[in-house]
């Protein structure tokens, strides 16, 4: 190249094929660059079909840089041509879709929602693309986390490219430098501009940004591999050939489908929960395509919750669980809600306007108290509500005989008792055949005026206690139960949680 085609610093300078350059520090930068690669090697790869950009990648003793993102591929590729007509023409080679990027280098590929083929011929169209597909998803950020997903035909392809210049340029340095993968080189190239076009930083964000590239299957493009091509390869690789040839890569017919995905960490949502029916469950419960139970506590409060965060979908978690026939009263039950890809996070007066609309509800099958956004060390707390704290039942209990005075003592002076329990029968079926210990805290008894066989019982108990074989005894698979300790049949009637205590 004569010295009038290099572009100088403060002018703008005719290039070759007619290409103008506007002469900053940068450009010229990457021209010299351009102008410094092994001739030969820059041949061959141009000849195999490897891109500009992937050129600079695979030989350049310069790091690669953003730089790159400026200069069209066609003022790379001109810069790049050695004037020799086997590398073919500028239009030719430029049009061809790159065998080791498959087109991500070369900002080409076909687009996953609109089903079109797109090419930019620098970041900037590239850039602002992705902008307008991030913020159609409606994300509520002011910083990003870039994550990038290649085919690992890329990665394939590659090896063999580098295989076959080791074998033919063995001794030159600029084989032994560390090559730049694909996808960090898109992230180079793609993101500072995208940081200024979002208005946000990069960093280790709980907002995603996946610019996901996936090959266009053989299938869908109506081609496939010959069964000489399959052996050939399969011949090269066993006999250990660096030869490359049209045969060594995977054929590259299209550029890949591209698509972004937006993807927020989970944000969670710490509360009370109150059942006041008793055809509630707690989570969502079908048997045989057929609903069990009017609703469920995890339907009622994820469903209120999850619009006001404008997420994908949520997880419901709680400290413990009761049946569907026991209602849970007094100080509430504690639970987490985990709200995925979440587009906002509420204010206190949105969350306070979702406790008002599920307690106003028509039919009041669940309540809510103290709903509130937290982070999500909240799992520590809610194991421990799960194995290490106490419960407090009140339960209706029918005995075969009628309560004595004698009974009332005999049941409140019982402190911290120890009793054994087997996995009960009605849970055996999904359920571990264990024994387990657990502790009666203290219990009293509450007379019902006019009914002596009744009578309701108080306890406190240790978290995991199963309160309804404790009663009846479960064909002698808890001892003591409270049969055994009347002396008679008892069976459960009803049964409400009144406390949780999570607190030491």
């Amino acid at each position: 190249m004569s010295d009038e085609t290099v572009p100088a610093a403060g002018d703008s300078s005719v290039l070759v094929n007619g290409l103008v350059s506007h002469g900053d520090s940068k450009t010229r930068r990457v021209y010299e660059t351009a102008r410094s690669l092994h001739s030969g090697a820059v041949k061959d790869l141009l000849s195999l079909g490897v891109c500009e950009r992937c050129i600079f990648r695979l030989i350049a003793v310069e790091a690669f840089d953003s730089d790159l993102s400026s200069v069209s591929t066609s003022t790379l590729h001109s810069w790049l041509e050695s004037g020799d007509d086997e590398t073919g023409s500028s239009e030719s080679n430029c049009s061809r879709i790159c065998i080791v990027c498959l087109g991500i280098l070369q900002f080409v590929f076909s687009d996953a929602a609109e089903k079109k083929l797109v090419k930019s011929d620098t970041s900037s169209d590239y850039v602002a693309r992705v902008t307008d597909l991030v913020k159609q998803d409606l994300h509520d950020f002011d910083s990003f986390g870039l994550e990038v997903s290649v085919p690992s035909t890329i990665m394939d392809n590659e090896r063999a490219v580098l295989s076959y210049l080791k074998e033919k340029y063995s001794t030159e340095g600029w084989l032994q430098r560390d090559k730049i993968s694909v996808k960090d080189a898109l992230k180079v190239l793609i993101l500072d501009p995208l940081k200024a076009s979002l208005g946000a930083q990069s960093d280790s964000s709980s907002f995603h940004i996946r610019l996901t590239y996936s090959e266009a299957s053989d299938e869908a493009l109506g081609v496939s591999k010959t069964t000489h091509e399959s052996k050939r390869r399969k011949t090269d690789a066993e006999n250990g050939s660096n030869c490359t040839s049209e045969n060594s890569f995977e054929k590259v017919y299209e550029p890949c489908i591209f698509s972004v995905h937006c993807n927020k960490m989970p944000i969670f949502f710490s509360g009370r929960y109150f059942k006041y029916s008793r055809n509630v469950s707690q989570s969502r419960w079908i048997i045989d395509d057929e609903r069990m139970g009017e609703a469920s506590v995890e339907e009622i409060l994820g469903g209120n919750i999850l619009p006001a965060c404008l997420g994908d979908s949520y997880k419901f978690h709680a400290a413990g669980r009761e049946d569907i026939d026991v209602r849970m009263l007094g100080s509430g039950r504690p639970f987490l809600i985990e709200v995925q890809n979440s587009r906002q996070c509420p204010s206190e007066q949105s969350l306070k306007e979702v406790e008002e609309k599920i307690n106003n509800s028509e039919k009041k099958l669940v309540g809510v108290k103290d709903l509130k956004c937290i982070g999500s060390q909240c799992w520590a707390m809610m194991r421990e509500g799960e194995a290490e704290k106490q419960k407090q039942y009140v339960a209706l209990v029918w005995i075969a005989r009628p309560l004595e005075e004698k009974d009332f003592n005999s049941i409140s002076s019982l402190k911290e008792l120890k009793i054994l329990q087997k996995t009960p029968v009605r849970v055996l079926h999904r359920r571990s055949p264990l024994d387990r210990e657990k502790i009666i805290h203290w219990m009293n008894v509450e007379k019902i005026k006019g009914h002596s066989h009744y009578f309701l019982l108080h306890l406190c108990t240790q978290a995991g206690t199963y309160i309804k074989e404790f009663v009846h005894g479960d064909l002698g698979r808890t001892t003591p139960s409270m049969g055994s300790i009347l002396g008679c049949r008892a069976e459960i009637i009803q049964l409400d949680v009144t406390d949780v205590k999570m607190g030491d």
